[in-house]
């Protein structure tokens, strides 16, 4: 089954971190991304930009508004996922154990839903 790793954490943290505690956690997350793919596991990932290069549209009542900004004001922002393949939640709960930035922030995973349980026949 394919399993999205969300990455949650504080960019405030991130942005008071040296240049070498930066490098030692890239460093990190590159070795998490290589036992992956060795695993077998690894689908895809991506970095996201800070939440202050968001926009959040809405349409209400044929409109389509927009907001500079994340959806929601949080303490922790979404700064990135992997997607897995993992026979159970219990392996991919054990991987995202393994990601770097789940000692600071918080990692939540979600089953993805198969295309053909949700498209009609």
């Amino acid at each position: 089954m394919k399993y999205m790793i969300l990455i949650h954490g504080d960019e405030s943290q991130e942005a008071q971190m040296t240049e070498a505690e930066g490098m030692q956690l890239m460093t990190e997350y590159m070795k998490f991304g290589e036992e992956l793919e060795k695993a077998g596991a690894y689908l895809g990932s991506e970095r996201l930009r800070p939440v202050s290069t968001a926009t959040t549209v809405r349409v209400r009542e044929g409109k389509t508004l927009t907001t500079d900004g994340p959806f929601a004001e949080t303490k922790e922002q979404l700064g990135g996922y992997y997607l897995i393949e993992a026979p159970s939640l219990d392996q991919a709960l054990e991987w995202a154990a393994k990601v770097p930035s789940a000692r600071t922030g918080s990692v939540e995973v979600r089953p993805i839903w198969p295309e053909d349980e949700y498209l009609p026949q």
